[in-house]
């Protein structure tokens, strides 16, 4: 092991106290996007300042919305790592949802939706209950055929909010408060977003992100075609695509797009954070002025979404918690302004064609791949979804699964007593399907456990064009989708972003040559071998009708489940209760001075944070003699952490206070106690601090 992997796998939550951002010197890089930005109106070629062409000369009216979706602090199960004891036990960052309604400034009842979600995965569950909203509030305005609701896939977020029992019992049940609060807090954004539709701008742009990911199942993509290696060297996807939108010159918000997995905090990490993509959404909007305790006001909204970073780790040194950072923190803060960098290019305006799209249910198990993209020029059939015993050894670049089981990817030597078992248990028809892999979990075959019909779209936005599914693919699998979509949609590839996470979830997608390697990736590819050719077959057919302006038959899921999968025992409070002779919001800790530089650390008789999210406002402000607020819930400087046992709870607030000026500051907590099995009242707790 390299002396920076030792290092980096030693560090704990607290170690970014050593590596604070550094707000002077974050603000001095971003100054060259702060600023009022004009550039090329309606077709003007090209990017770079032009002159100021006032608003709304481009072919779109736009609305954005930031609303705060934050999930239950305490003891949730993370999504992501499938590691029991990785139960949420506090702060680092808030979640938001970020929304962006784009409308035909010819036709006001074209439309489409894009929201991006600080969470681990999307699905079908919050999918279906955000269209049911939406429609009770717009009648048929927004629907299952022009939203698309994407996750970062942060694996340090709140899970539970599955309708298939194989994603939820990884976190214990269902949590139907941090459910609430996901669909509610998108809801919201998409509510602030239609208030805020206006004549806009919109560009375009394609960049390079520099050191940011590599792969992490190099042996799988050298499988690959020299074709599709050349057109991704070294096995990285360095393409960032960035959709901005103006308004009279001045810059108001953007997507990004790029293939990373927000990987950078481990399976050991327990505080809500949004990892690598989160920081460089927050941190691009606080640069642009947005007070995160008032979503409802941002001038600016920056969604940093994600393409296909199946095989993408942010761990460059190919072990969890291996940098470019010293600790988990500061790699999510590099990794993130790396991504923000690519975002200066402003781009061209491609807003020439109105908004179009095509959607459609897929029963992916009835798939059968034509010869036309498959390797061998052969069709294959798919089947119903078995996950593979690779899966169950985890991405063992990135960590969480249960080592202790003993699975193994297929580059560490496989698992020959599961392989052993195929070869006199699995039917031919399986092995026909599966070929390599080592079947281990055949959740397809009972009903209920993993989602099989999926929604497949393409969505275009004047000459720009958006594929989406519900799958992880690969860089190469998604490259494929792109080229597939482009040839038939006969326009250039670089007009194609193809996004995961979205609408859905259901595992990876490999391409045919990768899966034989049987890493984690083709393990967790569920369908089958051939599952890559089939999704291509799906998406010639929508993008030839898009092209054509032909209907396609939509169909439909496969049944809600919502409410179905059992909740996570004792996941309501019952009561609260403060230590005897004490009260909430009282000090139990805090220190009379601190030296500017170190960690200030102050600790609160607290309550269940699950009572009350806090949506918005938060649990946490630290102000300085004039009021000013210069700490909160999802600043980079802070950290807190929630310990509740028996009714009792201790809120600690940890503070950096490198670059805080010296002088008088208060830290002030708020929450809700509840009675047992009663009503909730609000308490506050306030500790002064001197800065020296």
């Amino acid at each position: 092991m390299c002396e920076h992997t030792k290092q980096a796998t030693t560090s704990s939550s607290n170690n970014f106290l050593e590596n604070s951002f550094s707000r002077r010197s974050f603000f001095r890089g971003m100054a060259a996007v702060t600023g009022t930005v004009v550039w090329a109106s309606a077709g003007a070629p090209g990017a770079g300042a032009q002159e100021d062409s006032g608003s709304g000369t481009g072919g779109f009216k736009v609305g954005r919305g930031l609303a705060d979706m934050t999930g239950e602090p305490w003891g949730a199960g993370m999504f992501g790592y499938a590691v029991d004891e990785q139960k949420t036990v506090g702060i680092q960052r808030r979640q938001y949802a970020r929304a962006f309604i784009f409308v035909d400034a010819n036709r006001e009842d074209s439309r489409f939706v894009h929201v991006t979600c600080d969470v681990g995965l999307m699905f079908q569950s919050i999918h279906l209950e955000v269209l049911r909203r939406l429609k009770d509030k717009y009648g048929d305005l927004y629907t299952q055929e022009n939203v698309v609701l994407a996750a970062t896939h942060t694996h340090v977020a709140p899970g539970g909010t599955s309708q298939h029992l194989m994603v939820d019992i990884t976190h214990g049940g269902f949590r139907p408060k941090t459910f609430e609060a996901t669909v509610e807090g998108i809801v919201t954004a998409v509510e602030r977003a239609h208030e805020d539709i206006q004549p806009s701008d919109v560009t375009v742009a394609e960049s390079a992100v520099a050191d940011a990911g590599v792969n992490r199942s190099k042996t799988s993509w050298d499988r690959n075609p020299e074709e599709d290696k050349k057109a991704l060297p070294n096995g990285v996807d360095t393409r960032s695509v960035t959709l901005h939108v103006s308004r009279g010159g001045k810059q108001v918000g953007l997507i990004n797009w790029y293939s990373l997995h927000p990987t950078s905090f481990g399976a050991e990490y327990k505080h809500i954070a949004g990892d690598n993509k989160g920081y460089a959404a927050w941190a691009t909007e606080e640069a642009h002025g947005v007070v995160h305790r008032h979503p409802e006001d941002a001038p600016f909204v920056a969604a940093f979404a994600n393409m296909c970073p199946g095989d993408i780790t942010p761990n460059m040194g190919l072990t969890p918690n291996s940098g470019p950072g010293a600790d988990e923190r500061e790699s999510a803060k590099i990794l993130g302004e790396r991504m923000m960098k690519a975002t200066d290019d402003l781009g061209k305006d491609w807003s020439a064609g109105g908004i179009d799209g095509r959607f459609r249910w897929v029963d992916c198990p009835k798939l059968v791949a034509s010869p036309r993209f498959t390797p061998d020029k052969k069709e294959h059939k798919l089947g119903p979804a078995i996950l593979g015993a690779a899966f169950a050894g985890s991405s063992q670049e990135d960590g969480g699964g249960v080592p202790l089981l003993g699975f193994n990817e297929g580059e560490r030597g496989g698992n020959p007593w599961v392989r052993d078992l195929n070869k006199f248990l699995a039917p031919q028809e399986v092995k026909d399907i599966h070929g390599p892999k080592e079947c281990l979990l055949p959740m397809g075959y009972i009903d209920g456990m993993i989602q099989q019909v999926h929604p497949f779209t393409i969505h275009r936005l004047g000459t720009f064009v958006l594929v989406t599914l519900g799958f992880e693919p690969t860089i190469t699998s998604g490259l494929r989708i792109k080229r597939t979509v482009a040839a038939a949609l006969e326009v250039s590839e670089n007009t194609i972003v193809v996004q995961g996470y979205t609408n859905a979830y259901g595992h990876y997608i490999t391409t045919p040559e990768e899966y034989e390697a049987q890493n984690y990736e083709g393990g967790a590819t569920i369908f089958g071998q051939y599952q890559l050719p089939a999704f291509q077959d799906v998406f010639d057919e929508l993008a030839r009708a898009l092209k054509e302006g032909k209907p396609v038959e939509v169909g439909e899921p496969a049944g809600d489940l919502t409410g179905l999968i059992p909740k996570v025992p004792g996941s309501d409070n019952w009561m609260d209760a403060p230590p005897a002779g004490k009260k909430f919001g009282e000090v139990l800790e805090a220190p009379t001075e601190v030296k500017s530089g170190s960690n200030a650390r102050v600790v609160f008789v607290g309550a269940n944070p699950n009572n009350d999210m806090r949506h918005g406002e938060g649990y946490v402000t630290i102000e300085d003699l004039n009021g000013e607020v210069v700490g909160d819930d999802s600043s980079e400087n802070t950290l807190i952490t929630f310990e509740n046992s028996f009714g009792q709870t201790r809120t600690t607030i940890d503070w950096n206070t490198q670059d805080v000026p010296p002088g008088q500051y208060t830290v002030r907590l708020k929450g809700d106690w509840k009675a047992f099995l009663g009503k909730l009242t609000p308490f506050e707790g306030t500790a002064e601090l001197q800065i020296t």
